[in-house]
């Protein structure tokens, strides 16, 4: 993959490697960290300004640190760097009696904005964030919530305008294999977590493209991820994707809307 993207010009840079396997101590709890494998989820990019989001997880509170070097080079280059107020990760930040194994009580509280993070103090993950020009659409979840999108709302504004948009999803974490923007005015929809407001985007003269049933088979271990990472595409520019080499169904897909599966 990335030999693709170099020979697309593409300048492909590493983070740092990090022992995530150290135990480290704040004044409110004590983890080791998890990993420096996604910069999409804590990094996000806003014209000339990269945000380094403040996450929610607290295996992940020091994630940045992989990152660090180079941030510094692309600000020493004249980019825009905003690191987001830190959240403590006090157990405040979270609702201790979650119902983490019943899915119709999170259905439930999902529909009315209720999620394993409280409101005691903002945190996101930047791939709770897409971007349409200037327009970024966010979804509250377990790890972004409304004082978080609230921060970026102010901070953006007035360049960027910032939309909150929800599915039927009990447990959302991260936009990307839910609802992902191709181009302009297209976006693939997630036929098992439909959004509740698809009807702006279908007024406002936006294409919806429902994601195809991906082939990876059903007792897969997933682990942290989803078998809807068959969305997670990435756009070489507006007629070439990137995809995954084994979801035929997507790429099929893709095909039938002129564009060429890489």
């Amino acid at each position: 993959m990335c030999n693709i993207l170099k020979m697309e010009g593409v300048t492909v840079r590493r983070p740092d490697p990090i022992d995530w396997s150290k135990k480290y101590i704040t004044p409110d709890f004590e983890s080791t960290g998890l990993y420096g494998a996604m910069p999409r989820d804590i990094l996000i990019v806003v014209g000339s300004e990269i945000i380094e989001a403040p996450m929610a997880w607290r295996a992940r509170f020091f994630e940045y640190r992989a990152y660090r070097s180079i941030i510094k080079d692309y600000f020493h280059r004249g980019a825009k760097w905003t690191t987001a107020p830190k959240p403590t990760m006090a157990d405040e930040l979270y609702d201790q009696d979650y119902p983490i194994r019943s899915v119709e009580d999170r259905h439930k509280l999902a529909a009315q904005g209720k999620f394993v993070t409280t409101e005691f103090e903002p945190c996101f993950d930047a791939a709770d964030f897409i971007r349409a020009g200037r327009d970024i659409f966010v979804q509250r979840s377990q790890v972004t919530n409304y004082l978080g999108i609230e921060w970026m709302r102010r901070h953006l504004a007035p360049d960027y305008r910032v939309h909150i948009i929800s599915f039927k999803d009990p447990n959302p974490m991260h936009i990307d294999a839910t609802f992902n923007i191709i181009g302009p005015g297209l976006v693939i929809s997630n036929p098992d977590r439909p959004c509740h407001q698809i009807d702006l985007f279908k007024k406002a003269g936006w294409t919806i493209v429902t994601a195809p049933e991906p082939v990876i088979p059903k007792d897969h271990p997933l682990w942290m991820s989803s078998k809807w990472l068959s969305m997670n595409v990435l756009m070489l520019d507006e007629k070439r994707v990137m995809v995954d080499a084994n979801e035929t169904p997507i790429q099929k897909m893709f095909e039938k809307l002129g564009m060429c599966p890489k």
